[in-house]
């Protein structure tokens, strides 16, 4: 058999696959074999050459999923003169607004309360995702819109608690509960001159709290 030329163009398209079976079988239903018949050119020793297991290409695919509008719109905030305050705010926003993974939150719940996905979002929370928002809380010092201390401890801080803590498929809570979740978010955050929580952005985690738990 020839040799693949194009080896990232084959992951892509298994990752692309995969993505559209999850969202419409759900990841439990979805198969290996199912991914493979999907492609219908993909064998499942060039699947396996990719990804070692269904675990492994569910990971890449969350992974996909959760990163690429934050990247975007990394990408599209810096062509903008906009405060630190506001590209933390419009991080935030694209992220409980991405209809994707609103999408993948309702096919795949059992993916989000996972103990390895759970360790993984704790992982990336810390070195993937707090830098961006460690670099908006310093332009926000330099810019007058935040005055915060100990950046990197918050935006550790700040990442880990939106990403796992107010997530109400990985900590299942009453409306009542959350709602008193975001209020302690809000004031904790306010307390140290990050007030990116304010009452629109509170009324998107409603939002978001009612989709899961609606179409959960």
């Amino acid at each position: 058999m020839a040799r693949n030329k194009y080896p990232e163009i084959t992951r892509t398209r298994i990752l692309e696959a995969a993505k559209k079976l999850f969202m419409e079988k759900g990841w439990e239903e979805t198969t290996v074999q199912d991914i493979v018949d999907e492609l219908a050119d993909v064998t499942r020793g060039a699947f396996y050459h990719h990804f070692q297991s269904k675990d492994d290409i569910i990971d890449a695919v969350t992974t996909q999923m959760f990163s690429g509008d934050v990247e975007s719109l990394i990408k599209d905030s810096s062509e903008h003169n906009e405060s630190g305050l506001s590209k933390l705010r419009n991080l935030l926003t694209a992220s409980l607004n991405n209809e994707e993974q609103l999408q993948f939150v309702k096919v795949a719940p059992s993916v989000l309360q996972s103990p390895i996905f759970i360790g993984k979002q704790v992982k990336d929370c810390v070195k993937s995702m707090a830098p961006n928002i460690r670099k908006y809380i310093e332009e926000g010092n330099q810019d007058g819109s935040l005055n915060v201390d100990n950046p990197k401890q918050v935006s550790e801080t700040f990442i880990l608690l939106a990403n796992l803590w107010l997530n109400p498929v990985t900590f299942t809570v009453s409306k009542e509960e959350y709602l008193n979740k975001i209020t302690h978010f809000k004031d904790l955050f306010n307390g140290i001159g990050l007030p990116v929580i304010d009452d629109e952005m509170s009324g998107l985690f409603e939002n978001y709290y009612d989709y899961v738990t609606l179409n959960g």
